[in-house]
């Protein structure tokens, strides 16, 4: 395993993290699996661990303190919160009256004081930075927190928060949690800039692109990846985006294969690759899940391997970018973009 400095904080994290999202219902991992993942990660050497209030409605949350019990301190503890968690209408979002419980309620679940890293799973339009970055500065000094980043926020969101962070004398995100992969790359274009220029640390989510980098998604074979079983749209051939996924696998699988990589090894070692990530969140369901996506770490990609990967996949192009979760919100409400 390697390990990284996360942003400008000191702070060492493994370029591996394991990201939570599947323990529970979500993913159907129970707790003694949950608890064989976080040992056989830990022992590969993996030090960050990341969840959230509303993966499976807390339930994460309670299995990631079980399985951690005992070794809080060697440990890099990160969740969020932002997402409804109830059907009530201020159970959900970034203000201070919800931020002040949803972290209580997370510190609860995972049975700790404290979490490494708390970040705002997405931009909400609703509430104004100064809310939120005076919540999350509070916290902080309160000790609840050790730093705040924040998820799948759009380039131009996240230096308006560093601005208001500046002006308001608060406390700023170290971080962004974005999507990333060899198959939606459009965060190369803004996103990854922004970080750089203001060195925050990088978590990069869904880097096997749900399943498709895997080696599980190939022409001719039925689909039958846990994922797809959910998100059938999301492999339905007859969209143009799932198409051109497709053969842009195809293409990738020939890559890793004159590569003598996997290509699990060939998507986490692009994504671990670019100077601007720091670490990529594997979501692994099974402790043999576990294994051949820990089996790339170290993985270093040649030149010629990135340039091959390149000609398939433009920089800064996704391949389904209807499938984006930064999009501002006047492109997906026709009554914002018009007087």
């Amino acid at each position: 395993m390697q390990y990284r400095t996360l942003g400008r904080t000191g702070v060492q994290v493994s370029t591996l993290a394991l990201g939570a999202m599947n323990f529970g219902a979500i993913g159907r991992t129970g707790q003694d699996e949950a608890t064989a993942i976080v040992d056989a990660a830990l022992e590969a050497g993996i030090n960050l661990i990341d969840t959230a209030d509303m993966y499976s409605r807390g339930e994460s949350e309670e299995m990631v303190g079980k399985a951690i019990a005992g070794r809080r301190d060697d440990i890099v503890l990160a969740t969020k919160a932002n997402m409804p968690m109830s059907e009530e209408r201020n159970h959900q979002g970034s203000s201070r009256r919800w931020l002040v419980t949803a972290l209580d309620d997370s510190l609860r679940r995972l049975g700790v004081d404290h979490v490494d890293l708390y970040q705002i799973h997405r931009w909400d339009p609703n509430t104004s930075d100064e809310e939120t970055l005076s919540a999350l500065t509070d916290l902080q000094r309160a000790g609840k927190i050790r730093y705040f980043g924040s998820s799948t926020f759009p380039a131009h969101r996240i230096v308006q928060a560093q601005w208001a962070a500046r002006e308001h004398r608060l406390s700023r995100y170290v971080t962004e949690q974005p999507s990333y992969s060899i198959l939606q790359r459009g965060i190369e274009t803004h996103v990854l800039p922004v970080t750089e220029q203001y060195g925050l640390g990088v978590l990069a989510w869904s880097p096997l692109a749900s399943g498709w980098l895997t080696g599980a998604v190939r022409a001719g074979r039925e689909v039958t990846t846990s994922r797809s079983a959910v998100m059938p749209e999301r492999f339905d051939l007859a969209i143009p985006a799932n198409r051109a996924r497709l053969d842009a696998v195809e293409q990738l699988a020939g890559v890793a294969d004159e590569a003598g990589l996997t290509m699990i090894q060939l998507a986490l070692g692009f994504v671990t690759a670019h100077p601007g990530v720091t670490s990529a969140l594997i979501g692994p369901r099974t402790l043999d899940h576990l294994h051949a996506q820990t089996a790339a770490a170290g993985t270093v990609l040649s030149a010629d391997v990135l340039d091959a990967i390149d000609g398939i996949v433009t920089p800064g192009t996704d391949l389904a970018p209807h499938e984006k979760h930064d999009t501002p919100p006047s492109l997906l409400d026709a009554s914002l973009r018009r007087r």
